[in-house]
Order: structure tokens, then sequence, then C-alpha cells
């Protein structure tokens, strides 16, 4: 007898990070895995077409998924070829996966979906968090002085999810959202402090009549109850302290509907394995040469160029690494890599989360193209890195690497972009990967000085945590987007543990 499972409704849902660490958590209680994907919203096309691609694959067991799906990841058949060849999976997919722009239009649709899926069914969730930019530091330091600013919509995005709560009155969501939200603000007033109030009485502010649809707020990385006199700080979930290779600090609010009288746990505490745990294992490809002749002779001889700048100041290399500088030009010379490669093997770290034994070949381990300026600095950061166990900074280059650009002063005092080139250090943790690893690599530079180069879509995959059977759809800009605006799975499967437990009490 097939278990019953708790339906998930996914909204703001990206490439699905939260859905997948959800879908893929086995109750060690119950052994099955006890949460199932009822429907999964989001608005951006290439981000849906990842979703449906994974919801498709969801569609089979684990041990049934058909080897077109990994001929498909290999470039052996098209997608169209996939889908044709089971269709009834695909649409399957189609009936769980929908491209939707979330609001006032869309609302009535997105209600009778959500209601049609349910069933009346009791024992639900509601994920996800609404779309993140207007309420970062980085945008709103870009935006600082807009009139448009205070009024932008995505300040109030996350009312569109009030509403579903308001209409479906889930016995438990949860919230996710970016750390600066905490201190973000609209005329003067915290954005969490409303946003707080108004989770914890959704009806009150949907319709400005008190209701007795209630609420009680949870953080979880801090026990009890959180409220207006609650610091919001409790909010804050950091992913490295939770076994994921990743310094990723979000915001998560979980709500539980007041007649539940239950107190979620908080997240259980494990150490992470490092950047390489988790990357070396991938083939070692080098970066293409952007806006000159790209070969391996002439990606070395680019790279190498970097002994004639040096000629002048060679004795005085900052940081020290004249001795590590030989040898890594000694091992480019003989390296011949390539800039692509799809050879797979089992994961170091994480073998039992990341790894699929069908999978003969990894997919979106392709290299991006660097000035040869950028190669240099490159090397040099990731030389310094293995040196010193720290990224330089800006005033750590020496003069011959530092950029041309107008604020270099600025950079070197400190004073601004003092880490406008970061390396992802060996034995840590990576810093945080975020949406602009698609506009260059210059914050998630390789620390290997062989491959000098910045990191592949799969690589940053591998830090998000994503499973390598995970295919994320689109040109590589769009995938490096939807990586870095998504939820850890590793993270979101923990978090599952603890909304299991809240529905287990639901009578």
């Amino acid at each position: 007898m097939k278990s019953k499972k708790y339906p998930l409704i996914d909204i703001f849902a990206g490439p699905g990070g939260l859905g997948e660490g959800f879908s893929s958590y086995t109750s060690e209680r119950k052994k099955y895995k006890p949460f199932e994907i009822s429907v999964s919203i989001e608005r951006d096309e290439y981000a849906y077409e990842t979703l449906l691609l994974r919801h498709f694959f969801k569609s089979f067991d684990s041990n049934d998924v058909p080897e077109m799906y990994y001929q498909y990841l290999n470039g052996e058949l098209t997608k169209e070829d996939l889908y044709q060849n089971y269709s009834k999976n695909f649409e399957l997919a189609k009936n769980r996966a929908f491209k939707i722009s979330l609001g006032e239009e869309s609302h009535d649709e997105v209600k009778k979906l959500i209601a049609k899926k349910l069933n009346k069914q009791k024992k639900w969730a509601l994920i996800g968090g609404p779309p993140c930019q207007a309420y970062s530091l980085v945008g709103r330091s870009r935006m600082k002085g807009s009139p448009d600013f205070e009024a932008d919509e995505r300040h109030f995005l996350y009312k569109e999810y009030l509403k579903i709560i308001f209409d479906h009155k889930p016995p438990v969501f949860i919230m996710e959202n970016v750390k600066g939200l905490l201190s973000a603000k609209v005329d003067g007033e915290p954005v969490i402090n409303r946003i707080v109030s108004d989770l914890s009485s959704p009806q009150t502010a949907v319709s400005g009549k008190a209701g007795r649809l209630k609420y009680k707020l949870y953080s979880l990385s801090h026990e009890g109850e959180v409220d207006q006199e609650t610091d919001p700080k409790h909010f804050i979930v950091k992913a490295e302290n939770h076994g994921v290779p990743q310094a990723r600090h979000r915001m998560f609010i979980i709500g539980v509907r007041s007649d539940i009288e239950y107190s979620p746990s908080t997240l259980i505490r494990s150490n992470p394995p490092s950047v390489k745990d988790v990357i070396s294992d991938l083939p070692k490809i080098r970066s293409h040469i952007s806006r000159q002749k790209d070969n391996a002779e002439e990606w070395v001889e680019a790279v190498c160029n970097i002994n004639s700048l040096m000629k002048s100041n060679r004795v005085g290399l900052v940081g020290g690494i004249e001795t590590e500088l030989d040898l890594a030009l000694r091992n480019i010379k003989k390296s011949r890599l390539k800039t692509n490669s799809k050879k797979y093997k089992k994961p170091k770290a994480l073998e039992a989360w990341y790894y699929d034994e069908k999978l003969k070949s990894i997919s979106c381990h392709e290299s991006r193209g660097h000035m040869e300026g950028d190669l240099h600095r490159y090397l040099f950061c990731s030389l310094y890195a293995k040196k010193n166990k720290i990224s330089p900074k800006i005033k750590d280059f020496p003069v011959q690497f530092l950029p041309k650009h107008k604020n270099i002063n600025k950079a070197v005092q400190g004073k601004m972009f003092s880490d406008r080139f970061r390396v992802q250090v060996a034995d840590r943790v990576a810093t945080t990967i975020t949406s602009h690893i698609s506009k260059d690599g210059h914050y998630f530079i390789h620390y290997d000085p062989v491959q000098c180069r910045s990191l592949t879509v799969r690589e940053a995959a591998r830090l998000q945590t994503f499973p390598d059977n995970y295919h994320f759809e689109g040109p590589r800009t769009a995938k490096f987007h939807q990586v870095g605006n998504a939820v850890p799975p590793y993270l979101a499967a923990q978090i599952a543990v603890i909304i299991e437990s809240v529905l287990d009490r639901v009578k």
C-alpha cells in the first residue's frame, strides 16, 4: 500500500532548490519520502524549464529513471525526443510545474489551481519566498536616492504570498528571503516588523479586519515563538552550520497555524565539507581566452606572459609566492587542459547526496572566457590563497596586476571594492554563491592555479548542494542566475524534517 504523502505548494520556486530538498528527504521513522510537490510556480522562462525537467525526472521512481534522461544530459538526445518518448511522465510534470507570474492578474487562477490540487487535504505545507533583489544590500545601495525605490513592487510581493496563506490557511508555511530584508525600510519603518505582523495575522493584513486566522512564527536557529519583541536576526540561518559547503546566510520564517499545539524544533548543527572536498573530483579544465585566438597553446602562452610582467618586480612579488608561481607555470605548460569535460566519478564528499550511479557524464561543466589580464590576476589570487590560506585584497596585488579602472586607488585604500577579485579558498567553505556569478567570475575564482579560471555552473551547483543529476536549462548566464538564487537543497532537506514534525501533529 502506497504511503500517503504531504502535498507541497512551492511558489516563487526558482529552479526548485527548496522543493528538491523537501521531496528528496527520506524520513528515518517512516522509511519513505513524506513530501510530494503538488504545485511549483515560477515566472522565469529558463527556471521554469529547469523545474519542468526536474518534475519529469521525479515522476519516475529513483531506480527507474530511463536511460534517455541521461542521454539528454549528455547531449545525445533532444529534450523534445525525451518528452515525446515518455509522454505520460511529461504530462505529469506539466501538471505540477507552472509558469505563472504571481500578482493581482493571476491571483484567481492561482487560487483555483491550489484549491484543486489540494482537494481539501488538511495536512500540507506552503513553501517559497518572493523575489529578493529589492531587499538585498547591494540592490538597495544601487537604488538609493531613487524616487521609485520605496514604491518598488518587489517590496510587496511577499503580500501575494500572504494572500495565498489567507486563501488556503496552510497548517504550516516557510518563507525564505535574503538577510538584507532585516535592514530594509519603507516609509521609515523596518520591513521585517510589518512582515512579522502580517504573517502573524494574515486575515487582518489582507482584509483590514480582525479575524480568527492566526499564526505563531518560529526561527530555525533559535527556540521559542517569535514576536515583535524578538530580535529579527533570530530568523537568520547560516548554511555552513548545517553541513552546506558555503557561507550562505538567509532568513527563514516558519509559521504554524495557531490551532496547532506544537512548537517546532531547530536545525541540528553539523560540520560542512570544504570547497576542495566538494569540487576537486570534477574534471580539471582551463578557461577560454576572450578577445583573442583561443586554443591550448595560445592559452598557455597567454597565462605564461605573467613572467614578462613580473621581471621588473620579480624579487618583491607580493605574498611571497615566487616558488609557487614557478611550479604553477611548469604545470600549466604540461597541462594541455580542455575548456570542458563530461568525465564523471564518485564525489569525495556528501556522496549519497550528490552521486547517481546511472550518470555516465556530468553536465554544465564548461569554462567561460577571461581576458589575458584577468588570467594573470586569477593566477595570482589562487597562488596567494594557496600560500596564505586567504583571498587577497586589492591592496595585496602587485602594481602590474591592478585593474585599470577609475576607482582603483580607493580600492587599494580599502574604501570600496577591496575584494573585487576573490578566490574560493580550498580548505574553507565557499563564500555565498549569488546571481552575480552570472556577470563575471571575479568573486568566484577556482583555487587551482593550473586551471586559472572562475567556477563552472556545475561547481557552483555542487557548492549549492544540487545533486549531480540536476540539470539546468537555458544559456550559461541563466544557469548561473538559477543556481545563485536557489535555496541549497541539502539545507532544505533538513528543514523538511522540522516541517514534517509539525504536520504529524495536525489532527
